[in-house]
């Protein structure tokens, strides 16, 4: 699809026939032209401030083998982050883990407006089209979230390789937990290291749960995909299960109140 420089929506395989439907927040590092660097030095364009390292390549990988959508925003969550609420205090970012963000100080309401409109309201109007587009053709969907997150956080060491997040509505997760967990080799962190307390499950919140959607968020632990050999063990392993899960999607029926 064409790209515009102030932050487009990327569709991939949009048309995929399977149960899934896949989003990944956080793909990109990449930051407009427009933004310059915001302050920051191309290292910081490189860390997990700017983006989720390896995560849209495991993504990819769910894409091409469940036969699942993909859906992403081509900027970084510096200039913007689409997993949040548009009234949330870090939606767009003055400070991240100790590094100040030069370019988002100050910020005046028209280009705050400006961002929403370019970049948040694109990417959320996609997903809603996709779902749409499947809801009236007659599909079962489930919606899954790939992210990746730092093994230390504030100086602690993070022991999940993987985490499952979810709000009230267990029934994806559930399957994927204990599918995880049936390998004693694999720690499972469960609503860790983030719950939907820590306001990261806007986009699932908004397109699944508060659709009546099975929906779940997958965080790995970015030491873990790193480089190819890692993204393809462990979207391997996530393929597997949620291949397994697909048959009884349409059993779920409708989440509970």
């Amino acid at each position: 699809m064409a790209e515009r420089d102030d932050g487009p929506l990327v569709a991939e395989n949009p048309d995929g026939g399977g149960s899934f439907v896949i989003v990944c927040d956080h793909a990109s590092n990449r930051v407009p032209e427009r933004y310059g660097s915001l302050g920051l030095p191309a290292a910081a364009l490189e860390s997990h401030i700017a983006w989720d390292p390896g995560a849209l390549a495991v993504a990819r990988e769910l894409s091409t083998r469940l036969d699942a959508p993909l859906l992403w925003p081509c900027v970084s969550r510096m200039v913007l982050d689409c997993n949040r609420d548009p009234a949330a205090p870090d939606l767009i970012i003055t400070e991240g883990e100790g590094r100040a963000v030069p370019g988002n100080r100050d910020l005046d309401p028209a280009e705050r407006a400006h961002r929403l409109e370019t970049i948040h309201a694109p990417y959320h109007a996609g997903i809603d089209a996709c779902l749409a587009e499947r809801q009236a053709a007659g599909r079962s969907t489930a919606l899954v979230a790939i992210h990746s997150f730092t093994p230390v956080w504030g100086g602690e060491p993070r022991p999940w390789q993987i985490g499952v997040v979810f709000d009230e509505d267990r029934r994806l997760a559930d399957q994927v937990i204990a599918a995880l967990k049936s390998d004693p080799a694999v720690t499972v962190g469960v609503n860790q290291p983030y719950s939907p307390a820590d306001r990261v499950y806007y986009t699932l919140a908004r397109h699944g749960s508060g659709h009546g959607l099975p929906a779940v968020m997958i965080e790995i632990r970015n030491d873990e995909i790193g480089d190819p050999a890692g993204q393809g063990k462990w979207a391997a392993r996530l393929i597997d299960i949620f291949a397994a899960i697909a048959p009884r999607l349409t059993d779920m029926g409708d989440a509970a109140a």
